[in-house]
């Protein structure tokens, strides 16, 4: 019987609390990131394979989703796309009927996802979402 939801690791997300501090350290690594990215909220880049990484600053994840960002370590979230708005939907009730938390219910997010988060069994932070 296949379980799976469908979904596609699409991108990894790390909570800042210093974007101008972030983009240095991981650009130091060898990641590109567009110029002028240091004033933004969200910025992301292109992994080898297709896989993005996205570095969010803290103040503006608690700005749709207040208490939600993390403190200390474990500022990482891992981003599944799928492939409509209504699979968001379905997925995030699969995941929560198997028992796991809903941290945020699926919504129209103002950027244009269809969007919704569930947690781990370790707390970790999986976002579901599809491009509206």
């Amino acid at each position: 019987m296949d379980t799976s939801i469908g979904a596609e690791l699409d991108m990894i997300g790390i909570v800042v609390t210093d974007m101008t501090r972030s983009l240095a350290f991981y650009r130091l690594l060898g990641l590109e990131f567009p110029e002028g990215s240091d004033t933004g909220t969200h910025v992301e880049t292109t992994l080898r394979g297709g896989l993005r990484l996205a570095l969010d600053l803290q103040s503006a994840v608690e700005g749709f989703h207040p208490g939600a960002a993390p403190v200390g370590n474990g500022r990482v979230a891992l981003a599944f796309r799928l492939p409509s708005t209504a699979a968001v939907d379905e997925a995030w009730g699969r995941v929560t009927a198997a028992g796991h938390t809903s941290v945020l219910d699926p919504f129209d997010a103002p950027w244009g996802q269809r969007y919704a988060t569930v947690a781990d069994p370790d707390g970790s932070s999986l976002d579901l979402f599809a491009w509206a």
